[in-house]
């Protein structure tokens, strides 16, 4: 199948990344290499990776998309895991990316929900079948595929290669996991595979502030989305074979 790398961008969540990082180092099929993303933090984030033996690449631009991205630009894997520093993937995880990825469809991308811990049984049910649910349904269906969920996916690296400089990779105020769905272009394809298990915190819904928040950027992302590359146009390119092509900039080599 090749090699794997698996990316952990982190801002100040040093506690959260000692468990993700043990649960990498639990895997039934280790990684080739764990790359963790430092976002300019002030606390033990760079310690701890160093601790766990992974990679450290340092990010000055603050958000999860130039995370993201210089963590995939750094990566020397075939296939490019992605976590978020909360993420606690089953032991497995690694395993079932490389067998989905190895199997006659060939998918570009694999990725699936999250199961949440902390919070009350009430809050993570409403958080996995209203907050994800909602996610994965409404905007599977403006996609036409499943979207990517950014605490639990892998995508190869020949389509980061090509979608590098097609992504809104600078801008924080979006939604990485969903700006890079969106841009994928013919031919690509995302599968949701229900083996993909992956432990996600449910501090999001801690505050009404928190939820807000994040409520506020995925429809901000999706209005940037759509102004570009509307829905039914998206679908009917992807039906036509058509590429869609924005260059954005010229990725500086990390």
């Amino acid at each position: 199948m090749g090699t794997i790398s698996v990316i952990v961008p982190s801002y100040n969540d040093a506690g959260f990344l000692a468990s993700c990082l043990e649960a990498l180092a639990r895997q039934t099929r280790p990684a080739d290499e764990v790359i963790v993303v430092d976002n300019g933090s002030t606390d033990a984030t760079a310690a701890v990776a160093g601790a766990a033996g992974a990679r450290l690449v340092h990010e000055p631009l603050r958000g999860i998309w130039p995370a993201t991205a210089a963590g995939f630009d750094a990566a020397s894997g075939d296939l490019l895991a992605r976590l978020d520093a909360d993420s606690l993937p089953a032991p497995d995880w690694i395993a079932v990316i490389e067998r989905r990825m190895a199997e006659d469809d060939r998918p570009t991308a694999v990725t699936d929900s999250g199961r949440f811990y902390g919070g009350s049984a009430v809050v993570r049910w409403i958080a996995r079948n209203i907050y994800l649910g909602g996610y994965f349904t409404v905007i599977g269906v403006l996609l036409g595929h499943p979207p990517l969920f950014g605490s639990n996916y892998a995508i190869r690296a020949d389509a980061w290669a090509e979608l590098r400089d097609i992504v809104h990779r600078d801008r924080a105020d979006l939604h990485d996991d969903l700006d890079l769905a969106w841009w994928l272009q013919p031919g690509m394809t995302v599968v949701r595979d229900r083996r993909l298990v992956v432990g996600v915190s449910a501090r999001p819904f801690d505050t009404v502030a928190q939820l807000a928040r994040r409520l506020r950027m995925a429809f901000h992302t999706i209005l940037v989305e759509w102004r570009e590359w509307p829905p039914l146009e998206r679908r009917a390119d992807r039906r036509a074979g058509r590429t869609h092509r924005v260059k954005r900039r010229t990725p500086s080599t990390r």
